[in-house]
């Protein structure tokens, strides 16, 4: 004769474990804030609505598709890639490496062409290439800014050689100012804070030393983890914000408004695995994107029409 089920197994699986279920609602809601899952569904279903027009004056993350998937920067492994920006001039791209400073320029296909010192720097976090052969570096450590003149002779850069401007200390020391992003719409630098993330402006002409201090910038909008880096389309002057904690590219207009967002998880825009940890992004003048993740990592992602 069959033995029934002990009563417990009867009971409906809500009610045989509604302890373990609210421990992982709990976990599993405080995993969703912490990633703002509910602020990218909200965005998504947002850009559902963005109508062509309004897409074609964006960036338009979610219509990216990356070309050039995870290509190693060879000799660098131990480097650590902090930032990397696009110059106009020489149709190159200029990466800081943050462990052994240098600064190392690419072609567009993210090989490398030369390697610069960077004599004196502690721990360079951000790079932007302004005007006339000069580029802004940001040091986590040293809380500093300095403009530098790069040519073709450059062969290396010495910090005293410079003048730098403090940039005061951060909240949290070691998560100090990371991105940065010359603005030339605007005629500006836009630096970010790491943790908690912040966005600051440098009025600047692209040339000559910095004048006054930085000036806080609207960060209602910029809902993530940490941020990495920084970049400013310079065709429609909307904000890229990258942010390695949150596996996230967002992209922000003029009004510091969410506009788009792209995840760097694998599977998605063509990615065959999540990238690793991205510190670094630019755009150029067609609109293609670039990054760089630690510990050497090139990325190149293209648009579809």
């Amino acid at each position: 004769m069959p033995t029934s089920a002990p009563a417990s197994l009867k009971r409906p699986f809500y009610r045989r474990w509604p302890f373990g279920l609210a421990v992982a609602a709990v976990i599993g809601y405080g995993v969703a804030m912490a990633m703002h899952w509910d602020d990218r569904g909200a965005l998504w279903v947002k850009e559902r609505f963005e109508s062509s027009a309004e897409r074609s004056e964006s960036v338009w993350l979610p219509a990216y598709q990356v070309d050039i998937d995870a290509k190693v920067l060879p000799g660098m492994e131990d480097d650590e890639a902090s930032d990397v920006a696009y110059s106009p001039q020489t149709r190159t791209l200029f990466a800081v490496m943050g462990k052994n400073p240098f600064l190392v320029e690419l072609n567009l296909d993210g090989d490398v062409l030369r390697k610069i010192p960077l004599v004196g720097w502690n721990n360079p976090e951000g790079v932007a290439v302004l005007e006339d052969g000069y580029l802004a570096i940001t040091d986590e450590r040293l809380h500093d800014l300095t403009l530098v003149k790069v040519d073709a002779q450059t062969t290396t850069l010495n910090h005293a050689d410079f003048q730098s401007h403090d940039l005061g200390e951060s909240v949290k020391s070691n998560k100090g100012f990371e991105g940065l992003a010359w603005d030339p719409m605007r005629q500006r630098l836009v630096i970010g804070e790491e943790r908690p993330p912040k966005l600051y402006s440098w009025s600047t002409d692209g040339r000559s030393p910095l004048k006054g201090d930085k000036q806080p910038l609207a960060n209602d909008e910029l809902d993530l983890r940490n941020l990495s880096a920084l970049s400013v389309d310079p065709r429609t002057g909307h904000l890229l914000a990258l942010s390695a904690d949150s596996n996230m590219l967002l992209e922000l207009d003029e009004q510091g408004q969410q506009v788009s967002f792209m995840t760097l998880l694998g599977g998605f825009n063509g990615l065959k695995s999540t990238i690793p940890r991205a510190e670094g992004v630019t755009l150029d003048e067609q609109g293609n994107l670039y990054m760089v993740s630690e510990p050497n990592l090139f990325y190149r992602f293209k648009k579809n029409p």
